[in-house]
C-alpha cells in the first residue's frame, strides 16, 4: 500500500483502521508500523472529523412547516399532472394527424403518378428514335 491509498482510505471509512475493507486493513497496518508518524496524524486528522460527523443530528421540522411543504406538493401534483397530460395529449393528436395526412397524400400521389397511365405515349414517342441520326462531317475547300 502506498501513501495515496492510505490517504484515500482514511478520508473514506475515517480514522479507524477496525472500520475500513478488511481486504484493505493487514496492508495499512503495515503502512501504519513503516511511516507511524505520518500515519497517526492522517488518522486523527479522520477521527476528528468522525467526531464531528457523529454528533451532528439534522435540525427538527417543526409541524407547521411540514405541513405547508405537503399542501404546496398536493397542488403541484395536480397542476403537473394535467398539464403533463394536456401536451401529451396534443403531441398525440398531433402526430397522429400528420400520419393520417401522410397516408392521404401517398395515396392520391400514387394514384395521380401511376405508370400504366403514363406508359403508352412514352413508348409511342420512343419508338421514332429506333435508328441513330448520324451528323457526317463536312469537307471544306482551303
Amino acid at each position: 500500500m502506498d501513501r495515496t491509498r492510505f490517504e484515500m482510505l482514511a478520508e473514506a471509512y475515517g480514522g479507524t483502521i477496525a472500520r475500513w475493507p478488511e481486504a484493505e486493513r493487514a496492508a495499512a497496518l503495515a503502512m501504519q508500523s513503516h511511516d507511524p508518524i505520518w500515519a497517526n496524524e492522517l488518522l486523527s486528522k479522520a477521527e476528528g472529523l468522525d467526531a464531528r460527523l457523529d454528533v451532528w443530528r439534522t435540525p427538527a421540522v417543526g409541524h407547521d412547516l411540514r405541513e405547508a411543504v405537503i399542501a404546496a406538493a398536493a397542488g403541484a401534483l395536480r397542476r403537473t399532472s394535467w398539464v403533463t397530460w394536456a401536451l401529451g395529449t396534443g403531441a398525440g393528436i398531433a402526430l397522429a394527424g400528420a400520419s393520417a395526412a401522410g397516408m392521404v397524400l401517398g395515396v392520391a400521389l400514387a394514384e395521380t403518378y401511376s405508370t400504366s397511365a403514363t406508359d403508352e405515349p412514352i413508348s409511342s414517342v420512343m419508338s421514332s428514335y429506333e435508328s441513330p441520326v448520324v451528323i457526317e462531317p463536312v469537307e471544306t475547300s482551303a
